[in-house]
């Protein structure tokens, strides 16, 4: 039994020595590792390694680390709009939302008309993100969000022609990266809507692979305006790009080739950008695409041996093979603003729109909004529509302080396109065949038809949820990951590396341990003790706990799944997207709770804030469950059960007195629908245009809801009389008998019968003689 006993602690002497001693350690344990992890990780490609540096880590590195840094968090300002941004707003972007005629844009002119396209270039719409140093607007992230997120409210068509200009593209490409001739030439032309832009990358053979772009570009000498001049010879065909119809610049990607050697020894230069007029000899422009019937511009390019000089090249030549760097840096940007904001949009019309319905639309006695099954979706809606703000808003202020989050704007890319998919998705199901007709008085269906745009363009979404979020976000916003990777791929002597590795590694074992610990106290304990900041209302503790709890189980579970898949995990998309969705969930629940303190607090705002909060920690729960369900190595997956549910796992959904309360809240008028829905377009002061006569409807069946009531019930109690029933105008035999009976005033019969009217003009739907189908008419 001694011998047994001694034997057994000089192993444990051994092994500790091993592993405290650095020599040894290094010698016997991290330098085999380091050996091993270099055979089996595939070296970085040129672009992957120019993804991973692209943009800036910002907030979800936080959510990585397993232990939030909230003030961090706290410290990003509450940023608003200047005055002339809101004067901006209130001024053109208004009277441009009222110019606009979605149906007659649609049915007839399939394009925006040239009185629109006059106002676009003369009010600054496509230089908002321009300096005013060359003539642009020089508006705010926060700012551009908000313009497109009010156009989008009113047209798509329209809001995506605003949006391309000012999101990757030639201006920003030339801020960034044009020499200052170029950006002295173009950038006031492009303010002034002088020339219109588009740039092309997608090509036949490169869709979500943009990498593989299979254009080309060739250095040669060429006559070009009677000049031999050193430049590039250029073919090319791309797709899907918007305004590429009526564009008179184009930006190019393309991969560049030097087998002359006239610029160097280098053979293959790499991807690189161009911006060349479109008249050019050798150019095709004009065709387009049908997108799914939103006549926004959006065409083929195509290019055969079209010679542009070298300072055509953004950058000239000291940009040459840096064009996949550009892109990158630019899209990491511009996915946090552009569709986001027109989701946002879209959402919010779908909100505002169908809550009114629904308290205006009755049967069976009731308006449908009483209704629970209406009450779920609209709940839905509200809680969406309450995040997705949060989060657009959060991620445009990080925008203005200088970050670049990569990972962040894919995570609202993603989630921001898939939540105005389920908005709009549940409006339709709440609106009926009035949102399947469609007409001058359909308010959905444009937004309807546009769904699927948003959520394939600017990196589609099954591919960002499943190889992008949490494979960026895994190398670039864990502590060590991406330090252990550039060790790896270094050119330092071994024993440095070996150090530095060994450091690295130690210190993220330590890391994991903490995490894993965190997790396992925090589930026991229901998220007490979890890390929660400074200075915030005591009501909202209990969330940034529970942020916290989950913040560790995510950063626990996500370091176990690299050690033990590595580079493998990549090919486990199912797996990563779940873990995708663990750490979006984190950041959309962070922004929600943010978004409540920067707005002060509003007790109006608490049962939407509460009902989005619950339901993204809802969804991180059911991500990190699914994850212990499918991991391939059961022996891994129990230890992430017993660390992250101590207690089991229990699946749960959001519970509906969240959805019922909410759905309540919006279906009356007050500051909490108008908050919510702050920044679209109401509708013209006449009264005219559809939302603006369901606003009004809105108004009058919750004024005269107690007169109805009591009319309703002495209708009731009357037997059936036919001579009262004259064709289908029923109410108005009756409300001329209640007259008589002094059951109502002359007053309340007035209110009755303009509710009533009121009623009828939003439940109808658009109607068109046969001919308009045969085109010789269309509706007014």
């Amino acid at each position: 039994m001694n011998m047994w006993l001694w034997l057994i602690s000089l192993a444990t002497l051994m092994v500790l020595a091993l592993l405290l001693w650095p020599a040894l350690r290094r010698r016997w344990v991290t330098g085999p590792i380091m050996v091993q992890m270099q055979r089996a990780m595939p070296p970085l490609s040129r672009t992957e390694q120019e993804a991973l540096e692209s943009g800036s880590v910002w907030w979800e590195r936080e959510l990585f680390s397993g232990k939030p840094d909230w003030e961090k968090l706290i410290a990003l300002p509450a940023d608003t709009l200047t005055r002339e941004e809101h004067a901006f707003l209130d001024g053109p972007v208004e009277r441009l939302c009222a110019s606009l005629d979605n149906w007659r844009i649609q049915k007839d002119t399939n394009d925006l008309p040239d009185h629109i396209w006059a106002m676009l270039k003369r009010e600054g719409f496509f230089g908002m993100i321009i300096p005013p140093a060359y003539g642009g607007l020089g508006f705010s992230a926060r700012a551009h969000s908000a313009v497109v997120s009010k156009i989008a409210s009113r047209s798509v068509t329209a809001a995506v022609t605003v949006m391309v200009p000012n999101s990757l593209g030639p201006a920003e490409l030339l801020m960034r990266y044009g020499s200052d001739a170029q950006r002295q030439h173009y950038l006031p032309r492009l303010a002034r809507g002088d020339e219109i832009p588009c740039f092309a990358l997608t090509s036949p053979r490169a869709g979500s692979d943009a990498g593989a772009i299979p254009d080309s570009g060739v250095v040669c000498r060429e006559r070009f305006k009677g000049q031999q001049l050193l430049g590039v010879r250029l073919n090319w065909d791309k797709r899907y790009i918007t305004l590429a119809p009526v564009a008179t610049l184009l930006g190019l990607a393309f991969k560049l080739y030097d087998p002359d050697h006239l610029l160097s020894d280098e053979q293959e230069r790499g991807i690189t950008l161009a911006l060349i007029p479109t008249h050019l000899p050798g150019i095709s422009i004009g065709t387009r695409h049908d997108p799914l019937g939103v006549p926004f511009l959006n065409g083929p390019t195509r290019g055969h041996d079209v010679f542009i000089p070298m300072d055509y090249l953004i950058g000239g030549e000291q940009g040459i093979g840096q064009g996949w760097r550009m892109l990158m840096a630019c899209l990491a940007e511009g996915r946090g603003i552009s569709l986001p904001a027109l989701s946002v949009g879209a959402a919010k019309l779908a909100t505002r729109s169908s809550s009114a319905y629904a308290r205006v639309r009755s049967q069976f006695g009731l308006s449908i909004g009483r209704f629970e099954g209406v009450q779920e979706a609209l709940g839905r809606m509200g809680l969406n529509t309450y995040r997705m703000e949060a989060a657009r808003a959060m991620t445009v202020s990080a925008l203005d302080q200088g970050e670049r989050p990569a990972v962040a704007a894919g995570i609202v890319k993603y989630h921001l396109t898939e939540g105005m998919r389920q908005s709009v998705n549940d409006a339709m199901d709440l609106w009926g065949g009035g949102a399947i007709c469609r007409g001058p008085h359909n308010m959905m269906a444009q937004a309807y038809q546009a769904v699927p745009i948003g959520i394939t363009v600017e990196g589609a979404n099954i591919l960002t949820r499943t190889m992008m979020i949490f494979g960026q976000g895994a190398i670039r916003a864990h502590p060590y990951l991406l330090k252990e990777i550039e060790c790896l791929n270094s050119d330092r002597p071994r024993d440095a590396r070996i150090a530095r590795f060994d450091a690295l590694l130690i210190a993220h074992i330590g890391h994991t341990l903490r995490n894993g610990l965190r997790a396992f106290s925090y589930g026991l304990l229901g998220s007490h003790g979890a890390h929660v900041p400074q200075g915030v209302n005591p009501a909202e503790l209990k969330g940034y706990r529970q942020l916290s709890h989950w913040s560790a189980a995510f950063a626990f579970m996500a370091d176990l799944a690299l050690a033990r898949l590595g580079g493998s995990l990549k090919r486990k998309e199912s797996l990563s997207a779940l873990l995708g969705d663990a750490l979006s969930h984190l950041y959309l629940a962070s922004a929600v709770l943010n978004h409540f303190r920067d707005c002060e607090y509003p007790e109006h705002d608490r049962p939407l804030m509460e009902a989005a909060f619950a339901d993204s920690m809802q969804q991180v729960r059911r991500a990190l469950m699914g994850v212990v369900s499918n991991f391939p190595d059961r022996l891994v997956a129990m230890v992430m059960r017993l660390a992250v549910f101590p207690t089991g796992m229990r699946q749960q959904s959001l519970a509906q007195h969240h959805l019922h309360r909410v759905a309540e809240l919006l279906q009356r008028s007050g500051p909490a629908r108008d908050h919510l829905t702050e920044g679209i377009y109401l509708g013209g002061t006449d009264g005219s245009d559809p939302m603006a006569e369901l606003e009004k409807a809105f108004v009058a069946v919750q004024r005269t809801e107690k007169l109805e009531r009591r009319f309703n019930r002495w209708v009731k109690k009357q037997r059936h009389q036919p001579q009262l029933c004259k064709g289908l105008h029923i109410a108005e035999g009756y409300l001329r008998r209640a007259l008589e009976e002094e059951i109502v005033t002359e007053l309340e019969a007035k209110q009755l019968r303009d509710t009533i009217d009121r009623r009828m003009q939003v439940v109808r739907v658009d109607e068109f003689p046969a001919v308009c189908w045969l085109g010789k008419e269309v509706a007014a």
